[in-house]
């Protein structure tokens, strides 16, 4: 379920390509393809195509002169075999839909009616492409196996549904609030507070604990892959005033409602012990083990859980960069030097980042500014330090087991969530 963005007028600062939601899109005149309104858009439908009478209410939403649960035209795909539609066009008879909420490298994801449940849903339809319908099988069959063990809410998103129309699949999810990347780049990248990182991390853990006990490892755990069950948010005063705080003035910056998340995007999803040779994970999550090529499991799952929290914790991400050897040395500077056992064992692939028995760095630093990116970092202490009030100590500790080089000692989801960061009551402010 990651998406890309539909329309975005902003500049992003990250170097990286990031999804966008349909509540975060700016409005954009009519254009003359099929499919492409956004859900901010639907108010002045009306005023874009004035044959079409289009309620805003998802009971009466329709197009004038078709029946209620008519089948739309048949329409070729575009190019890259995405499914073209219109608002306020039926999907099956169940389904009618009401905007477009994303669009990814798998194909769209569009809000839509569900009139047997009367409620909103979110429908990800993946590209009429062979590969793409393969991986969209693999995904419901993990979100099936997920569904029949979810007994006590594992924290990972409810699959209602699916169905293949016109050689799509489609699968129906519960419909939720934006991800915890979206809600920080709205709010000028300004860091969550440590309790509300506290309670993500737990329900996280909890999630990545109930996958691992079923043998499976989710392999692309990051911030757009983590929603937030709401959308409503509180604004408070930011006493902080940093280079983030807004041109205009307004010192406040918001914090959600609920801290309730749910975890999304199984279509990297691998069982243990399957083909572990092809590069797992969304690179700035990306543990050291699958750079170097020393193969991966569970433990690649833990290291994406360390550098999410210390992506909320800072607003920015605790790697940024898109090139192997440099990501290493990044790596070194937080965290200290790279054990060399596993430098040693790099795979013909990453045993060029290797000299001597350590890392190749600086000398093999591709441009100054690679150098310099690198020597800004602070180490890790020094990075949590700077961001958190309480509880620092303890979620340093935290961090250092989760980001430890050697999977081996990594620690387990299970022993995580036994840390002190989450145990200790007198900390918990919520």
């Amino acid at each position: 379920m990651e998406m890309e963005r539909v329309t975005e007028l902003t500049m992003d600062r990250r170097p990286r390509k990031r999804m966008r939601l349909g509540w975060d899109v700016v409005p954009q005149p009519p254009k003359a393809q099929l499919g492409l309104f956004t859900g901010q858009e639907i108010g002045n439908l009306t005023s874009y195509a004035p044959s079409r009478a289009i309620s805003d209410h998802p009971n009466s939403l329709f197009v004038k002169g078709l029946p209620r649960n008519g089948s739309p035209p048949v329409r070729d795909d575009d190019k890259d075999g995405h499914y073209m539609f219109e608002i306020g066009e039926n999907l099956t008879s169940r389904y009618k839909i009401h905007s477009k909420m994303g669009e990814g490298t798998f194909g769209q994801v569009l809000e839509c009616w569900d009139r047997e449940r009367k409620e909103m849903v979110a429908i990800k339809i993946v590209r009429g492409i062979k590969k793409y319908r393969d991986a969209a099988m693999i995904e419901v069959e993990v979100l099936q196996q997920l569904g029949r063990h979810d007994k006590g809410g594992s924290r990972c998103v409810q699959i209602r549904n699916w169905f293949d129309y016109r050689n799509h699949i489609c699968i129906v999810f519960e419909k939720l609030g934006p991800s915890l990347y979206d809600f920080l780049r709205k709010n000028n990248y300004r860091s969550f507070p440590i309790d509300l990182v506290r309670e993500i991390g737990r329900q996280l853990l909890e999630c990545v604990a109930f996958m691992h006990d079923l043998h499976l490892i989710h392999t692309d755990l990051k911030p757009e892959n983590i929603l937030l069950v709401s959308p409503e948010y509180i604004k408070v005063p930011e006493y902080k005033v940093s280079s983030r705080s807004p041109k205009d003035g307004s010192y406040y910056k918001r914090i959600p409602k609920s801290s309730a998340i749910k975890v999304i995007d199984f279509g990297s999803t691998t069982y243990d012990k399957q083909d572990q040779t092809y590069i797992v994970s969304t690179r700035h999550y990306r543990a050291p083990e699958v750079i170097l090529g020393l193969g991966w499991s569970y433990p690649c799952d833990i290291w994406s859980v360390g550098c999410i929290l210390v992506e909320l914790c800072s607003g920015e991400a605790l790697f940024q960069t898109h090139e192997n050897l440099e990501h290493l040395a990044m790596m070194e500077r937080v965290l200290g030097p790279l054990p060399q056992h596993m430098l040693k064992k790099a795979d013909r692939h990453a045993e060029k980042y290797v000299r001597r028995g350590r890392l190749d760095w600086p000398e093999g630093a591709t441009s100054r500014d690679s150098i310099k990116a690198v020597l800004k970092l602070p180490r890790l202490q020094n990075m949590i330090m700077q961001h958190v009030d309480h509880s620092a100590g303890d979620l340093i500790n935290l961090l250092q087991g989760l980001l430890r080089y050697d999977p081996v000692e990594r620690l387990s989801a299970r022993d995580a969530l036994r840390h002190p960061f989450f145990t200790r009551d007198h900390l918990r402010r919520y």
